[in-house]
């Protein structure tokens, strides 16, 4: 969907498609039929945005094979689909039975993560509509936080620098941009605003910049505006955002409570977990070993990177952290400037709710509907297609 603020900004609007479970070309397109034309129809509109995430083998394929990239193309034309953004963070098996930290392989010091996002911004120049402005590539922030030795933070310098050039180079062939967002997420070398503005300041803003997830950010208890500020204060552009929402337990001692996270403890994804203390943020790598006993219950809510979805609260006593969403979509579009133009829904995780759902078509739709109701309250008018 596409919406236009005050200032004429167009917004781009739409939903990742790392919720699929597809690692080769014909399971793309498979899922474009399957799922996300469904999810246009559901909301009765003539087109919508698929953020897509194209596994290696993928993005190898389009880029080898020109047939390959037309047919992605007129699949997603034909289906009233648009593409402005990739989700590059994943690189392979994102739905393996067991991902957890693997997510964050390669990293920036490895040379496979620079061709790998470059092949990703050369597949996106195409894929780009006519009209659009720019395109986005939202990426892992750097790495893992250990080991992180200053040898390799040496080499993902390096790539970055090259990922300007390759983007640069990108623009002056295509005519198209391309920028490429680093998302801050805990428990990486990159966890919040302030370690982004240490790590990625001096980056060019044109090429570069952070894609904001705002399950992360509440994950953080980062303030929304204080997190924008810092970013905008940096010269550090939000490239993309992340429509998300994590969990919060408000009273982790509350059995109640523990007993609904325990039913979030699920082996694929790592979930890590939050406190805030009077002097700290504290935490853990995953949840499971918050409910062991490794994070306080006694200081202050928790908050659990699992992406709930935005329209729906989790099973009580936990509520999610859409608050948070309304404040970072209010920030960033409720003033008389746009902060950003490319806003994706990315919650991945409904195969894994304790209660998977059994039409995910519809569950996607509800979650769009909701974040384009919020965005039309900020005065945002949608386009007509």
């Amino acid at each position: 969907m596409r919406l236009l603020h005050p200032d004429g900004t167009t917004v781009h609007l739409g939903y990742c498609s790392n919720v699929h479970q597809a690692e080769d070309l014909e399971g793309v397109i498979a899922q474009l039929a399957t799922y996300a034309e469904p999810v246009r129809e559901r909301l009765g509109v003539d087109r919508l945005g698929i953020g897509l995430w194209l596994a290696r083998e993928v993005v190898t394929e389009l880029t080898a094979d020109d047939s390959a990239l037309a047919r992605l193309k007129s699949e997603l034309r034909t289906r009233g689909l648009e593409t402005v953004t990739l989700n590059a963070f994943p690189y392979a098996g994102f739905h393996r039975e067991v991902v957890k930290k693997d997510v964050y392989l390669p990293d920036w010091a490895d040379e496979a993560r620079l061709d790998y996002t470059l092949d990703c911004a050369r597949v996106l120049a195409e894929l780009l509509p006519d009209d659009a402005e720019r395109g986005s590539v939202s990426t892992l922030p750097l790495a893992w936080r250990t080991p992180w030795p200053q040898e390799r933070a040496d080499d993902a310098r390096r790539a970055l620098d090259r990922l300007t050039a390759g983007l640069t180079d990108l623009e002056a062939r295509t005519g198209r941009r391309v920028r490429v967002g680093f998302e801050p997420e805990p428990g990486c070398v990159v966890e919040t605003t302030a370690q982004a503005v240490r790590a990625l300041g001096g980056l060019d803003p044109d090429r570069l910049g952070v894609c904001l997830d705002a399950c992360h950010l509440a994950v953080q208890f980062e303030d929304p505006a204080a997190a924008l500020r810092r970013l905008a204060d940096a010269g550090l552009p939000v490239v993309k955002l992340q429509a998300s929402c994590a969990v919060e337990a408000t009273d982790p001692a509350d059995p109640a409570a523990r007993t609904a996270l325990r039913r979030l403890a699920e082996p694929r994804f790592l979930h890590q977990t939050r406190t805030r203390t009077a002097q700290e943020i504290q935490g853990v790598d995953d949840l499971p070993d918050a409910l062991d006993g490794a994070l306080p219950i006694h200081t202050g809510p928790w908050r659990v990177h699992f992406h709930a979805p935005l329209h729906t609260a989790p099973e009580p006593p936990l509520r999610s952290t859409a608050d948070q969403l309304d404040e970072v979509l209010a920030g960033l579009l409720g003033g008389p400037a746009a902060v950003t133009d490319h806003i994706e829904v990315e919650t991945y995780t409904w195969s894994v709710l304790p209660e998977p759902p059994t039409d995910l078509p519809g569950g996607i739709a509800a979650e769009l509907a909701w974040a384009r109701d919020r965005l039309t309250g900020l005065g945002l008018k949608e386009e007509p297609s």
